[in-house]
C-alpha cells in the first residue's frame, strides 16, 4: 500500500512535495511551457497572475482597490472555481514532469524575486518554496521571525508596501489568519498563503495532486481525514466546496473543525461532508485515509493531553478497516 499522508508522525508543516510551489505560479489558462514575463502596467507596478475566481475572501476596502482589481492572491482554495483549481493541478503535473525529466529550460520566474515571510518557521515550507522558485528561474529571499515582526516592529501595511516595491511575489507563513489578509490588502504584488492558523491551501493543493497521481482522480473519491480538526481540515473543506468528492473528518469530541467552515462546505452542495467522532466507521470504503500530527507548532504544551485524547485515532489502526483493497493511506 502506497503512502499519501503528509508524514503525520512528524508534523503538519507543509506539502508532501515541492510541487506545491508550481501549483499557482502561472495563469491556469497558460498551458504552454514558453516562459513569459509578468505584464507591467503603465505605472510600473507588476501585475499578478490572473486566475478565474468566483469570489475573493480577501478584505474589501483596500487602499489599492482600483489598482488591484484585476490582480489575484492565493489565500483560500475556495477563492477560485472548480475549473481553475483543476487547471492549476493539471499545470502542476506538467511542470513537475518537466522538472523530473531534467529539463531546465522552463524559467517563468527568471529575473523575479519571491519574498518569504516566516513568522512561523518550517524547514519543509522553506525548502519547497525556495527550491521550487529557484528551479523555475527565480530568486527567493528568506525573512525569518527576527527579520520581520508584522504588527510589532512595523505595521503590516508598511511591510506589504516595502516588500511589494522590491519583490514580484510575497509568500507568508504566519500564525494569525488576519495577518495574511492584511498583507494581501496592502500588497501590490501577489500574496501566497504558506499557512495560517485557519487554513493551509498550498498543502492541500499538493496533497490533491498526490491523490490524482496515486488514485487517478480527485473528483468522486472518498477522502477520510483522521485527527485534529485543524487548518488542514479547513482547507479540505474549502476544496470540497468547489470540487465534488466525499470528505469525512474523524476527530475526538471537542476537536471538530470550525463550524462556519463546515457549513460553508455543506451549503455549497458540491460534496458529501461528514464530521464524526468514530474513526472506524469513517474509514469504511475510503479511497484515501489522511492524517496529521496531533500537536502542531504552538501546541507542544498540549502534547501529552492530546496523546491521551487521540488514542484510537492512529493511522496504524485505520489501514485494515477501510474494506477497500485499493485504498491509499
Amino acid at each position: 500500500m502506497s503512502t499519501i499522508s503528509c508524514n503525520p508522525s512528524l508534523r503538519s508543516d507543509h506539502p508532501c512535495s515541492a510541487s506545491s510551489l508550481n501549483v499557482f505560479r502561472r495563469s491556469p489558462s497558460d498551458l504552454s511551457f514558453a516562459p513569459r514575463p509578468l505584464p507591467v502596467n503603465s505605472g510600473g507596478t507588476r501585475r499578478r497572475i490572473s486566475c478565474q475566481a468566483i469570489s475573493s475572501a480577501a478584505p474589501t476596502a483596500s487602499v489599492q482597490d482600483k489598482e488591484k482589481a484585476s490582480l489575484k492572491d492565493f489565500l483560500h482554495i475556495s477563492d477560485f472555481d472548480r475549473a481553475t483549481i483543476l487547471k492549476i493541478l493539471d499545470r502542476a503535473a506538467e511542470v513537475k514532469a518537466l522538472l523530473k525529466s531534467g529539463d531546465r529550460t522552463f524559467l517563468p520566474f527568471k529575473g523575479k524575486t519571491l519574498a518569504m515571510i516566516f513568522t512561523k518557521p518550517s524547514m519543509r515550507t522553506r525548502v519547497s518554496f525556495e527550491t521550487g522558485f529557484f528551479l523555475l528561474g527565480g530568486h527567493a529571499i528568506y525573512l525569518g521571525p527576527d527579520d520581520i515582526q508584522m504588527g510589532k516592529r512595523e505595521e503590516t501595511r508598511d511591510v506589504a508596501r516595502v516588500l511589494s516595491g522590491y519583490n514580484d511575489i510575497i509568500m507568508a507563513r504566519v500564525f494569525a489568519h488576519q495577518d495574511i489578509l492584511d498583507l494581501a490588502k496592502y500588497a501590490t504584488v501577489p500574496v501566497v498563503n504558506g499557512l495560517t492558523d485557519y487554513n493551509h491551501p498550498c498543502q492541500i493543493m499538493a496533497d490533491a495532486l498526490t491523490i490524482i497521481e496515486h488514485v487517478g482522480h480527485l473528483e468522486g473519491t472518498k477522502v477520510v481525514y483522521v485527527g485534529d480538526g485543524n487548518n488542514i481540515v479547513h482547507s479540505w473543506l474549502l476544496l470540497a466546496s468547489i470540487v465534488p468528492f466525499h470528505f469525512v473528518c474523524a476527530c475526538p469530541e471537542g476537536f471538530e473543525p470550525d463550524k462556519a467552515t463546515v457549513e460553508k462546505a455543506r451549503n455549497a452542495g458540491i460534496s458529501t461532508i461528514e464530521i464524526t467522532n468514530d474513526p472506524k466507521e469513517a474509514v469504511k470504503q475510503a479511497d484515501v485515509v489522511y492524517s496529521d500530527v496531533w500537536a502542531s507548532m504552538g501546541q507542544k504544551e498540549e502534547a501529552t493531553y492530546r496523546k491521551q485524547r487521540f488514542q484510537g485515532f492512529q493511522m496504524t489502526n485505520m489501514i485494515n478497516m477501510t474494506s477497500n483493497k485499493s485504498s491509499k493511506a
